[in-house]
């Protein structure tokens, strides 16, 4: 009698039934900002916007969940425009030659408490190097949307882009917001 009763429940229950949700990041309210020390610890700053892309999530299988997004350069505005077109121009992003930079999840551990490790790697210019990010996510159930914080930290002479060298420092951090919705 009990492996009936199991065996109905397991067939009703919704978890066994969970799909994969794709979403569409939200192109207007995803910003990610560089930061940077400069001249002995002065913060420097870029933003960058018009992100595309798309996140899924697998709640049964995490080595399918994907975070793939495209980063326009072009919309790049630092704190300043002689820095704005520094960073534009072939002293390090290049956008005239690589217009866009582009990062792709490979694995999506799940660390608990909405907490998770993303594994992947980030394409600028046409050097790709893997990288980690640490993320924090937010479903919005009634919204039919996700919050993804995400941050991580690369070195900018990986990607050669150390002009400077002697007065910025090799570390960007990058804080990244994304919003999307339920495809």
């Amino acid at each position: 009698m009990i492996r009936p009763l199991i065996f109905v429940l397991a067939l009703l229950s919704p978890a066994l039934y969970a799909q994969p949700v794709s979403y569409v990041i939200n192109t207007e309210k995803t910003p990610i900002t560089l930061s940077w020390h400069a001249f002995g610890g002065i913060l420097s700053w870029a933003n960058l916007n018009g992100v595309t892309g798309n996140v899924t999530l697998d709640p049964k299988n995490e080595f399918s969940d994907r975070i793939e997004v495209t980063i326009p350069v072009s919309t790049l505005v630092a704190s300043n425009r002689l820095l704005t077109w520094q960073l534009k121009s072939d002293m390090f992003f290049d956008a005239a030659r690589y217009p866009t930079i582009q990062f792709n999840s490979t694995r999506i551990v799940t660390l608990g408490d909405g907490r998770f490790r993303v594994f992947g790697s980030l394409k600028v210019r046409d050097i790709t190097r893997p990288v980690i990010l640490e993320a924090t996510l937010e479903e919005h159930k009634a919204q039919e949307s996700i919050s993804l914080h995400a941050t991580t930290a690369i070195s900018r002479s990986a990607y050669q882009m150390d002009k400077f060298a002697m007065v910025v420092d090799d570390r960007i951090n990058i804080n990244i917001e994304i919003q999307a919705s339920a495809s």
